[in-house]
């Protein structure tokens, strides 16, 4: 039983399988084992628009203080965050949070 050689394939920004997102988030420091855990979790194909989900939202987590680090954290464990509705949802649930007392 011989070992078969195995092809390694080189994946960049510009890779024909990478949506828009995908792309995008390698631009700003994702790597790739990074996005192969949020495209698991997020459970379809991953392509939240840019315009309406994806640049509001991470402008909002750095806004409350995340370093780019704990941002891709939230983006990875949580992909669906590209889904909340960011000013009906979101915002004013982290607003009543502040309200209540609990910054971190």
């Amino acid at each position: 039983f011989a070992a078969r050689p195995q092809v390694l394939r080189r994946s960049s920004p510009v890779d024909d399988d990478r949506t828009t997102a995908e792309a995008y988030l390698l631009t700003l420091g994702f790597s790739d084992g990074e996005l192969r855990k949020a495209k698991v979790r997020y459970g379809r194909r991953f392509d939240p628009d840019m315009k309406s989900k994806i640049k509001p939202i991470l402008q909002w987590l750095s806004e409350l203080g995340l370093t780019d680090l704990d941002v891709r954290k939230v983006v990875v464990a949580c992909p669906q965050a590209f889904h909340s509705r960011l000013e009906e949802v979101s915002k004013p649930a982290v607003a009543r949070m502040k309200e209540l007392g609990i910054n971190d």
